[in-house]
């Protein structure tokens, strides 16, 4: 168990300037972020992997995106290779080939277990840019969640949210005149984007049973945290929904978990790899959601580390939240190179006795520069530093050793099925079948849609079949009068500051009831 030095420490490295000490994580300050960056081929998963063994090792479970397949190595037991046998003897230790506990995860369901999360948790805005909405489209969008949710009508899957926007159409002008224009060229366009999006696999991912993310807080029988590996290969593919589903988990993570202000140690430690793409093309709403996040996100216990090629890929505000640094090397070719290689040495703690831009460009495979935070919070002088060997193995399982993980593991069975229970679409269907009986009774009463609405005031709209519907979920959809309830009770608990973030957080990344 080299990877944690005992002390409350990862050991990550040994530096070789004239200190020539041990680079250590300090786990107390390990929920403070960090940063592994560096171009292809240069180490980065390598000391990806190295972290998450640390952490595992200190009962700190892991959230890792695998890219490449490599990842899921940490299940298998590494070789004393005589490169990891010298280099281990360099940093002082003895190499022990070690294996981890690893849960497989796949949005698909076809190299881990499935992943789904209801159209509702996701919410308009990260949905909108997964369908890469314009403005009055996403506008359009957020009327039909507003619609859903006064309703009561349960959006879990796309066939919901299909049926809502038809809703949407038939009783635009009578929806119009309360909430704004609903043209039907928005609805169509948003249900086009959705064919899309089905014809791509992103159906298997909206649905139910929806993740319960503590199930990516577990520690195994002898305390050490469990690696959640999400297989990304396919994934990548469809960079919008990579981005959309992990920003969507750091914001449930967030709103889920309570405060905890600093702990000895993490409650999770989430590694964002390919960072770059959850910030290309992301409007400034969304910017700015992610970097309140990760701000607050540490009080709840969460660490999150970016790995990326380039530090410019992450915006000012985030990077300068990442006080743990793991630099691999640059390459200074052209004039952005440089200016990369630049704004990377400009974010460390310089150290007078060599020249940080140019050690940059001139590290080897299994060198970097490294800054980890100090007693106070405050980032160490940066160092020239040899990363330690991981004791699993560096390459990916054959598929059979990683179907033979997965026909093992405790979570088989919970989400391997979809459930499809009463939503939006049967709500809706049922809704159309009995417009012949009561249409002329709401005309005779009321007219138009509110006199139709209050006539079905049974069946939707906090009726008994709006609440057996949300049954059975997880996670309930409240009343309007139980919101209220319950917000006025949270008010009188929190300060004003405080319960307006979380408010414009949950509207922002989530959706708008998500209790």
């Amino acid at each position: 168990m080299h990877g944690m030095a005992g002390d409350g420490t990862i050991l990550v490295g040994k530096s070789t300037g004239k200190s020539s000490k041990p680079e250590v994580l300090a786990l107390k300050l390990a929920n403070r972020h960090g940063l592994i960056a560096g171009a292809t081929g240069t180490g980065k998963t390598v000391t990806l992997q190295v972290l998450a063994e640390g952490f595992s090792n200190a009962g700190v479970p892991v959230f890792a995106a695998d890219i490449k397949g490599d990842l899921s190595g940490l299940a298998a037991a590494g070789e004393a290779k005589p490169a990891f046998v010298k280099r281990a003897e360099e940093l002082g230790i003895t190499y022990e080939p070690d294996r981890f506990p690893v849960t497989f995860w796949d949005l698909f369901g076809d190299q881990g277990h499935p992943i789904r999360c209801t159209v509702t948790e996701m919410g308009p805005l990260l949905l909108g840019r997964l369908l890469e909405l314009n403005d009055t489209q996403e506008g359009v969008l957020n009327i039909a969640f507003r619609v859903a949710d006064e309703n009561q009508w349960p959006v879990i899957d796309l066939k919901d949210l299909r049926s809502l926007l038809t809703f949407l159409s038939e009783n635009s002008k009578d929806l119009g005149a309360k909430y704004g224009n609903v043209s039907a060229a928005s609805i169509g366009a948003i249900q086009r984007a959705l064919l899309v999006l089905e014809n791509q696999g992103a159906d298997k991912f909206l649905g139910e049973p929806a993740l319960d993310l503590h199930d990516f807080m577990r520690t195994d029988r002898d305390g050490r945290g469990v690696i959640n590996i999400l297989a990304a290969d396919k994934l990548m593919q469809r960079p919008r929904l990579y981005a959309s589903f992990l920003l969507w988990m750091l914001s449930e993570l967030f709103e889920q978990l309570p405060e905890v202000g600093d702990l000895d140690k993490p409650k999770l430690v989430f590694f964002f790899d390919e960072a770059h793409l959850l910030f290309s093309d992301a409007p400034k709403p969304l910017l700015d959601a992610v970097e309140q996040v990760v701000r607050l996100i540490r009080s709840k216990g969460v660490g999150v580390y970016f790995v990326t090629q380039n530090p410019l890929d992450v915006p000012e505000t985030v990077l300068g939240q990442l006080g743990n640094r793991v630099q691999h090397a640059l390459r200074a070719f052209t004039p952005r190179d440089q200016r990369a290689v630049r704004a990377a040495a400009e974010t460390f703690r310089q150290n007078p006795d060599f020249d940080v831009s140019k050690a940059i460009t001139e590290l080897a495979v299994g060198e970097a520069l490294v800054s980890f935070l100090e007693a106070k919070g405050t980032p160490s002088m940066v160092e020239r530093a040899l990363i330690a060997p991981p004791q699993a193995r560096v390459g990916p399982l054959t598929p059979t050793e990683r179907a033979e993980l997965i026909g093992k593991s405790t979570m088989k069975g919970k989400y391997d099925e979809a459930v499809d229970a009463e939503s939006a679409y049967e709500i809706l269907a049922k809704r159309k079948n009995l417009d012949g009986e009561t249409a002329e009774a709401a005309q005779g009463s009321e007219g138009g849609l509110g006199g139709l609405l209050s006539s079905l005031g049974g069946l939707f709209g906090g009726g008994a079949s709006a609440k057996d519907a949300g049954k059975g979920r997880g996670r309930a959809k409240p009343s309007l009068t139980e919101q209220v309830i319950s917000n006025a009770a949270r008010s009188m608990a929190r300060t004003v500051g405080t319960q307006v973030g979380n408010a414009i957080l949950r509207n922002v990344l989530g959706g708008l009831t998500k209790r």
